[in-house]
């Protein structure tokens, strides 16, 4: 077993002495040590005997250390008292940044002059420990002889995923930007792929959180959860063969993840004697995004157009203190689906001459049936009020995510999830990805409260489901499989 106490590293640093009262050339500290093993991964500082700069370094701590990692030289500050002033901090952590992107996918566009100045004014112990332990993470995986990284790598995804890293990375995030903080999940879901893959391989499991990585936020009327999980840890929901059957197949599938954006209009509008809480989808986008490039895809692989594609959404929205609630609506009815039958009736003659002449009639019919793909609907249970997004195979019928499309199906070139990504009339977009915009999906739900809530603050919980299918593009397979991501998250209200 490892031992991981997950020291305060952003104090140790701030608490080092100055160098003139250092009795040896380096100060560690240990992060994890394995008792089975007798080894250890620990952080180094180590000063420069010819100038006054400082690095750190990760460092497995066995029979002969191997270094790990190390940071760039850290100019000393010899006229404070502490050993690092606030913009060294800064330039250290900028390093953990730039160096947890660079085990992405696209390390080369990750050179530091890209990045924005990290101006922390505030939670900066917790946002540099964050950002360091994320390293130290990827390190174990990528770096660290197999026997420690065993040991080590289950306790730093526990303390990554517990509830006070999950906060202080919603302000790393706001941090970073938009744009960074997609390279940055990307990285770390990488680096969990090839985790799990390698622990598959030798017939472990490991449970992740699902997702490993999201956060939500309320403000200015909105309502926003971001969404990112690696396609590999989700729950299987049913396999039609053995997945090890097609090794090329099943690396396409597992090296994507899915980024999802669930995006909420509301607002409360306070009555003489009541509140009208009125909530509106304005985005919902879910998308496949790969974790390697294309050519890596290619390679061991059969390509990134072999992935999953959303087949079914469910969203449930509800006030987690039901004392004030006096009811909820929607507005969006039950209804059949929408079809569109068309006949066209032939009529062909012609005139035979052999072996008898004579005149040759034919009468043919053709019926089309034209079914929308998408299909939404809403739901209340008790106080709770659900939004379902269902897609349909628009030969049959048929929801995709609860049934299986038939072998003859699957190796027809005309079927609609033939060619998914370009032909006209297929239900994504370009990329795989869909969009449920209001215009579209702009039904409202509403809930009339009590007037004892005004002033108070309500919690809302949004939990939801998303079901990613793969049926075969354009590689030759009879395997499909379903996928399911579930996850939670509250948000905030203050009625005015």
């Amino acid at each position: 077993m490892a031992s991981c106490s997950f020291p305060d590293v952003y104090s140790w640093i701030q608490n080092l002495p100055p160098l003139s009262q250092w009795k040896t050339t380096s100060i560690s500290t240990s992060i994890c040590s394995s008792s089975t093993t007798n080894s250890s991964l620990i952080i180094v500082a180590a000063k420069n005997i010819h100038s006054p700069t400082i690095t750190f370094s990760v460092t497995a701590d066995l029979n002969f250390p191997i270094s790990l990692w190390t940071s760039k030289p850290l100019t000393v500050d010899t006229l404070s008292s502490s050993l690092l002033n606030k913009e060294c901090m800064s330039s250290l952590l900028l390093n953990c940044v730039h160096d947890v992107l660079y085990y992405g996918s696209n390390q080369r566009q990750n050179s530091s002059h890209n990045f924005p100045k990290l101006d922390i004014t505030s939670n900066s112990k917790e946002i540099f420990n964050l950002a360091f332990l994320t390293l130290i993470f990827l390190i174990c995986i990528y770096e660290a002889p197999i026997d420690l990284r065993s040991n080590c790598l289950m306790a730093l995804k526990y303390h990554l995923a517990n509830s006070t890293s999950r906060q202080i990375s919603k302000v790393l995030m706001k941090l970073l930007g938009s744009t960074l903080e997609q390279q940055w999940v990307r990285s770390l879901n990488l680096a969990l792929t090839n985790w799990i893959s390698e622990l598959k391989a030798s017939g472990r499991t490991l449970k992740t959180p699902s997702p490993m990585f999201s956060y939500s936020f309320s403000t200015y009327g909105l309502w926003k959860v971001q969404l990112y999980c690696p396609i590999i840890a989700m729950d299987n929901i049913e396999n039609s063969s053995n997945p090890s059957s097609d090794e090329r197949l099943q690396f396409s599938l597992n090296y994507h993840q899915l980024e999802g954006v669930l995006q909420f209009n509301y607002k409360a509008v306070v009555r003489e004697k009541w509140i009208d809480m009125r909530v509106h989808v304005d985005n919902i986008r879910c998308d496949i995004v790969r974790l390697v490039n294309e050519t890596l895809l290619s390679e061991r692989g059969v390509g990134g157009s072999e992935k999953h594609f959303p087949s079914r959404i469910s969203l449930q929205l509800t006030p987690t203190f039901h004392t004030n609630i006096m009811s909820v609506s929607v507005s969006k009815s039950s209804s059949n689906p929408h079809i569109e039958i068309g006949t066209e009736k032939t009529f062909e003659a012609g005139f035979e001459s052999a072996p008898y002449p004579g005149l040759k009639l034919a009468v043919g019919e053709t019926v089309t049936v034209s079914l929308k793909p998408w299909k939404f609907e809403q739901l209340v249970h008790g106080n709770a009020a659900t939004l379902n997004w269902y897609l349909h195979d628009s030969s049959d019928g048929k929801e995709v995510a609860s049934t299986k499309p038939s072998k003859l199906a699957l190796i027809n070139p005309k079927a609609w999830f033939r060619d998914r990504y370009s032909s006209a009339t297929r239900p994504f977009n370009r990329q795989g990805g869909v969009i449920f915009a209001g215009d579209e999906y702009g039904d409202s739900v509403w809930w009339k409260i009590d007037g004892t809530a005004r002033g108070k603050t309500m919690e809302w919980e949004i939990r939801g489901w998303i079901w990613v299918t793969y049926w075969p593009n354009k590689h030759k397979t009879f395997y499909t499989e379903t996928k399911r991501l579930e996850f939670k998250e509250i948000l905030q209200l203050s009625i005015p």
